[in-house]
This record gives C-alpha cells, structure tokens and sequence, in this order.
C-alpha cells in the first residue's frame, strides 16, 4: 500500500511543536471557542440588523436553503480569519469544527426553552442577551471543566509504615 505524502510532514510537524496527547485537549478548547465566538458575531449581526426571526428559524433548522448556506459561509469566513491558518487545512478544520460548534448550540437552545423564548419577546436587546445565555450554556457542553484548572497534585504526606500482620494500630481512644 503507498503510504499517503501529507502524513510524515504532518506527524514530524506535530513532533516539532511538541505537542502531547493530552495537549491537544487545550488545542480544541482554543478553536471551539473561536468557532463559537465566530458564530455568536455572526448571529448578534444578524440580531441587530433587525433579522430576529432569521436567526430563530437558522438556529431551529428551519431557514430558507440560501439563508443557511449565506450565514454558514460568514461563519466560516469569520472563523477562518480567527483560526489564522491558511489553505486546505483550514478549511479542513472549518469543516468539522463549525458543524459540531452549531450542533451543540442547537441541542442548547432546544433544551433550554431559547426558540420559544425568542418567539414570544422578539426585542432586540432580549435576544442578543438570550444569545449570550445561549453562547455561555454551549461553552458549559462544548468544555465542562472549562477554567477550572484542576489538576492532580503529588501527595506531600509519607505513607504510614505497614503493620506487621495480625496487630493492630494504638487507638487514640483507648
């Protein structure tokens, strides 16, 4: 089997930034926070241009074909402009990271009520802050530990020396 061209440049790329399985966890937290900053730029445009009901029917599914594919292609052109890549690999991150970003947001605003929410106070300043909530609840699914730091410290206390079999430790209440 021929061995693919772009793979060994890739991997000795990735050797070179030294980067560890467990980095690319910081990686991806970096670039769906781009995504979903990209997409909440885009929709609060949309929102203050008067388009409430757009975004509404964008986000519930149910936009015209041309209105989803003209606000799909300003996200990604908005995210590819953070990203700061360029070329194929670009859009290849645009690609699978822009769908999962809108999938969480939509399985978001459907749990939390937004759609409905939207439909009955269709103002201006209500939605853009209904969007907020809805940008801060995605971000609370898309990175659950998110800022939280948490990591596992070394343990500074000396184990205690093991008991012979059969004894017993000194009680403090005896």
């Amino acid at each position: 089997m021929k061995k693919p061209v772009f793979l060994p440049p890739l991997f000795n790329a990735a050797r070179a930034t030294g980067l560890a399985a467990w980095q690319t966890g910081r990686l991806f937290r970096q670039l769906a926070g781009k995504a979903l900053d990209s997409i909440q730029d885009i929709l609060r445009a949309e929102v203050q241009k008067g388009n409430v009901q757009l975004v509404a029917d964008f986000l519930a599914d149910k936009a015209l074909p041309a209105a989803k594919a003209l606000l799909l292609e300003r996200m990604a052109a908005r995210l590819l402009v953070r990203i700061g890549l360029r070329g194929v690999l670009a859009t290849n991150v645009v690609g699978w990271i822009l769908p999962f970003v809108l999938e969480r947001l939509v399985k978001v605003g459907v749990s939390t009520g937004f759609f409905e929410k939207v439909r009955t106070h269709a103002t201006v300043t209500d939605t853009l802050r209904r969007l907020d909530e809805l940008k801060r609840a995605a971000w609370k699914t898309l990175v659950p530990d998110a800022g939280s730091g948490a990591e596992v410290l070394p343990d500074d206390t000396a184990l205690p020396a093991q008991l012979p079999p059969g004894t017993l430790p000194d009680s403090p209440l005896a």
